[in-house]
């Protein structure tokens, strides 16, 4: 039988600040090519990178199963693998070097190699699947196996004799998202991933995407995978799916990975009265803006059916800075939705973006006090990372000659000519993670007071640590002011 090795290219350990938190993701994108092509009668194995420290192991692993094709298809559901990496990179380059040595065809699918398609077939790559790719996969193995034509196939690059990159046509994306069978969750080794969870003292929680695509236009986004398009499976195919989950690892928390869930008008509500006919209960978090979020009961349905938390792309408290973004959201709105989930008991946390163009002091002061008042239960703080195929990226791309990517998720430098320097913004993250547990230890300490009985065990950490956060966020202020000076 013809064989496939699929392989992803993200590697937790290799991301220090990922790794330590200890919740690691398998690859869904991976797993759902997997299950197309075995659906079509492949057969298929897989080389999951998540859990690995390194990629020694995948030259035992290709002469264990002797693959006609290996393909190296990335997680597009999870945002760490837009952001390119240059140490997942690396690694890719290393397996491609690896399975061309096997006399494998190779074929790689993923953010990076679409937006740098000749450098992965100068890594040796035969093939580069761009956009969504489970059909394009699908037909460029048959092709293989047949020794049919590979290059009028849509939706790929290679480069051809002459040494020229060509590219095909476009890939229509996929609408029908229901044709396609549930991921192959059986070849993922899912009691290492469950004890890594508990290792950290985390609940295990398994990432579901209902939907692939965003509609919304902030400029500095890429969409390199699904585009600007929006499509949704139906409820009835997301709650089959966490019933099987449910059944089969005893889960029940889920991340709902989507870049937004339930934009398509009543998902969220038809997908609330099915868990409840289906007398499933779980807990879920998800990624949304604050303006969907205030449509309709849409609050109320997300609450009924499980949801916990909401990471909401709040990303400034500068209005002049989500306009010139193209955010199309408004920090009235911000507030609303904070208002509105916490009084549902929903747990509110915040994208923070710092660093875009023509950020002033004054801007970066309106971001924390918004921080300040609105008080979410979570955030993370990072700085404007110019994505290619953005229109952010072309503003800045004559500055992106010395670094273009990071090395790993916390690398926080500055790649353009900001306002700031990268040492500036660093201290401004850490800064600003001071004064966001500043200001929630002082709530809990006047919670204690009005009801000393209500509070939790972390609220109560914090309030004993408010001096400490007092001393150090008040050093770093200064720190900030000798540094915002020095940029000057």
């Amino acid at each position: 039988m013809f064989k496939v090795a699929l392989a992803n290219s993200y590697f937790y350990p290799f991301d220090e600040k990922q790794w330590n938190n200890q919740t690691p993701f398998p690859p869904l994108g991976t797993i759902y090519a997997a299950s197309l092509l075995r659906e079509n009668g492949y057969n298929v194995s897989l080389f999951d990178t998540c859990l690995l420290n390194n990629i020694n192991s995948v030259e035992s692993f290709l002469d264990e199963n002797e693959p006609d094709v290996f393909a190296i298809y990335d997680d597009g559901f999870n945002y760490l693998t837009k952001m390119c990496l240059t140490t997942m990179r690396e690694a890719a380059f290393e397996m491609i070097k690896l399975a061309k040595q096997r006399n494998c065809r190779v074929l790689v699918c993923s953010s990076d190699a679409t937006d740098h398609s000749e450098k992965y077939l100068n890594a040796g790559a035969d093939f580069i699947i761009q956009g969504e790719g489970e059909i394009t996969l699908k037909e460029m193995v048959t092709a293989i196996e047949n020794n049919d034509d590979l290059y009028t196939i849509q939706g790929v690059v290679y480069k051809n004799d002459a040494g020229e990159f060509i590219k095909t046509g476009k890939r229509i994306v996929y609408k029908q998202l229901d044709d396609f069978p549930m991921p192959a969750w059986d070849l993922i080794n899912m009691d290492a991933y469950k004890s890594i969870w508990k290792k950290g003292g985390n609940e295990f929680t398994l990432n579901i995407a209902t939907t692939r695509g965003c509609p919304f236009k902030c400029n500095w986004c890429a969409k390199p995978i699904y585009g600007n398009r929006y499509n949704s499976h139906s409820p009835e195919y997301i709650v089959n799916h966490i019933n099987f989950l449910k059944e089969t690892y005893g889960v029940s928390k889920f991340w709902m990975c989507d870049d937004i869930f339930g934009l398509k008008p009543n998902w969220v509500q038809e997908f609330n009265s099915l868990l409840k006919e289906r007398e499933l209960k779980i807990r879920y978090y998800i990624q949304s803006r604050a303006d969907l979020l205030l449509k309709e009961d849409t609050i109320d349905a997300l609450a009924e059916s499980g949801l916990t938390e909401v990471w909401i792309g709040a990303e400034s408290g500068s209005q002049k800075i989500l306009d010139a973004m193209d955010k199309g959201t408004t920090i009235a709105q911000i507030e609303e939705a904070t208002k509105l989930l916490k009084q549902k008991g929903v747990k509110v946390a915040f994208f923070i973006q710092f660093g875009y163009l023509n950020e002033t002091k004054e801007d970066i002061n309106l971001t924390i006090k918004m921080i300040q008042d609105l008080l979410p239960d979570n955030i993370g703080v990072s700085v404007s990372y110019p994505l290619p195929e953005t229109p952010f990226y072309e503003k800045v791309k004559e500055d992106l000659k010395v670094k273009a990517n990071w090395t790993d998720s916390d690398d926080l430098a500055m790649m353009f000519q900001g306002t700031f320097n990268s040492k500036f913004y660093k201290k401004l993250q850490r800064y600003t993670h001071k004064i966001f547990r500043r200001s929630q230890g002082v709530s809990f300490l006047k919670k204690i007071l009005k009801s000393p009985f209500s509070l939790k065990k972390n609220e109560l950490r914090l309030i004993c640590l408010l001096p400490y956060y007092a001393i150090t966020s008040n050093i770093q202020a200064r720190q900030l002011k000798r540094l915002q000076n020095t940029n000057a």
